[in-house]
């Protein structure tokens, strides 16, 4: 058995640097298998993202019969703790304490607050459906789902970016960008494998499998987040004494501005990714209502979508290994996107399915090349500062534009689609595509304000484009 598995580890040595995608991020200082145990955090965080956005939308909407606009704020309140994430950042840059770990208690931290989020929402779930509104008043189960969701995205957004933090305290510096990177792979990993599993176990859904599902999802996130704790971060306790000086929030804040022009890339940030995710709930609902698509029609569009993001990671690693600024390739990503929801608008008055899924192609595209080059620039300016600011910072914006966009998204369609079909914008607006052409031609407006942002910063690199040419980029560059 010893002499079977020494042949097989050597087999993968060989096969790794060649056909493995993350093979590139390992190094001396972090083996391969534990860069892969570390990235489990990042598989549960998938599997929360996956239960709050996906599973519970839909199982309370449906078969608890919540109603709907109680389900999207239940939904939104994960993203109410996003903005911290900078601080939470900030704190594990800076954590205090005799055992000598910076990032490990705020991962732990962060794995409670999930486990105890997940702990009580199936109870809080059946309270908030009505079946018990006999004996336990209807505020009950809402505020104990608030509650619930709360804890959820609170925990998810500690434990990622002090574990994003660590890996980068851990990795040798030439690796950090590709192995944050993969992190976030894993963090699609982990979402697609839990879809998955939940579609399964949910297939004949009542109560008790919900609560079974919810509260196994739980005591996944402790083992998962448990081995991948386990002997990651060595203990110093010089850099954690009690008596070391630290600055404030204010002045690491300060430094991190001072890299480059930190704050004109975080608003680019913001800006594009809005523009790319205001339409991540509308266009297999476009498909459908406007363009007459089948459910397995519109459900391919995921992997258009997915595909499309492939092909913009192939085309950054060939630009980026010939030097191409990052910045740059970052604004062809954001003029690719232009073009992608010109096509989906233009899609419904001509009829043209084709157009339609050529338009989703181009948008994950377009999103994936702007997310790797600004993960790039973010991971450059982390380089000159305390890793945990930096990626906090990156995170919260992240995240808080994803989520305000895909909301706004959904309230304007909601709205305009109001008017227009009741008349009120006149007989040629009257149509069910008019709700999603206004929030398509305010991803436009986005994409356009991103590439007045990013312009400047294109200017300001080319004077490192050599030092740019020399960095390698693989498939772990690939965000999520």
């Amino acid at each position: 058995m010893k002499k079977l598995n020494a042949q097989l580890a050597q087999g993968w040595q060989q096969l790794g640097p060649r056909f493995l995608p993350f093979a590139d991020a390992a190094s001396a200082e972090l083996p391969l298998g534990r860069l892969l145990r570390l990235s489990l955090f990042q598989v549960s965080v998938g599997m929360a993202v996956v239960l709050l956005t996906g599973t519970l939308n839909r199982v309370m909407i449906l078969e608890l019969d919540v109603p709907a606009w109680l389900v999207s704020l239940m939904v939104a309140l994960p993203v109410v703790f996003a903005p911290f994430r900078a601080l939470v950042g900030f704190r594990s840059d800076t954590h205090k304490s005799v055992l000598g770990w910076r990032r490990v208690p705020y991962i732990w931290i962060g794995t409670m607050l999930q486990f105890g989020g997940l702990a009580i929402m199936p109870f809080a779930l059946l309270v908030l459906s009505g079946d018990t509104v006999q004996t336990v008043p209807p505020w009950v189960g809402q505020g104990a789902a608030g509650i619930a969701f709360l804890l959820v995205g609170a925990g998810l957004h500690t434990t990622q970016t002090a574990g994003l933090a660590l890996a980068t305290d851990v990795a040798p510096a030439d690796k950090r960008p590709r192995v944050v990177a993969l992190l976030y792979v894993m963090l699609l990993v982990g979402m697609v494998a839990a879809a998955l599993s939940f579609g399964v176990l949910l297939a004949e859904f009542d109560q008790m499998k919900l609560i079974q599902v919810i509260q196994g999802a739980a005591a996944v996130t402790i083992i998962f987040n448990s081995i991948a704790l386990w002997k990651q971060e060595a203990r110093n306790k010089e850099l954690t004494a009690p008596d070391r000086d630290r600055p404030s929030f204010t002045e690491a804040w300060r430094t991190f501005r001072g890299q480059g022009r930190t704050l004109r890339l975080l608003t680019a940030v913001g800006l594009g990714t809005a523009g790319f995710s205001m339409q991540d709930v509308l266009l297999e609902p476009y498909g459908g209502q406007v363009l007459g698509l089948s459910v397995s029609e519109t459900t391919l569009l995921t992997a258009m979508l997915a595909g499309g993001m492939l092909i913009g990671f192939m085309l950054a690693a060939q630009q980026l290994n010939r030097g191409r600024n990052h910045h740059r390739l970052a604004a062809v990503g954001v003029l690719i996107g232009l073009v992608a929801f010109s096509l989906v608008i233009f899609a419904a008055p001509l009829g043209s399915a084709t157009m339609f899924r050529a338009g989703a192609v181009l948008i994950g595209l377009g999103g994936g090349l702007f997310g790797v080059s600004t993960l790039t620039a973010v991971m450059e300016m982390a380089e000159g500062s305390e890793s945990g600011i930096a990626l906090g910072a990156w995170g919260a914006v992240q995240a808080t534009a994803m989520g305000c966009a895909i909301a706004l998204g959904g309230a304007v369609r909601d709205v305009v689609n109001g008017f227009a079909l009741s008349g009120a914008l006149g007989p040629a607006m009257n149509q069910a595509s008019t709700g999603y052409g206004v929030v398509y031609h305010l991803e436009i407006l986005l994409l356009f304000a991103t590439l007045v942002a990013v312009g400047p910063l294109v200017r300001s690199t080319q004077r490192s484009n050599e030092k740019t040419s020399q960095r390698k980029f693989g498939l772990a560059e690939f965000p999520g």
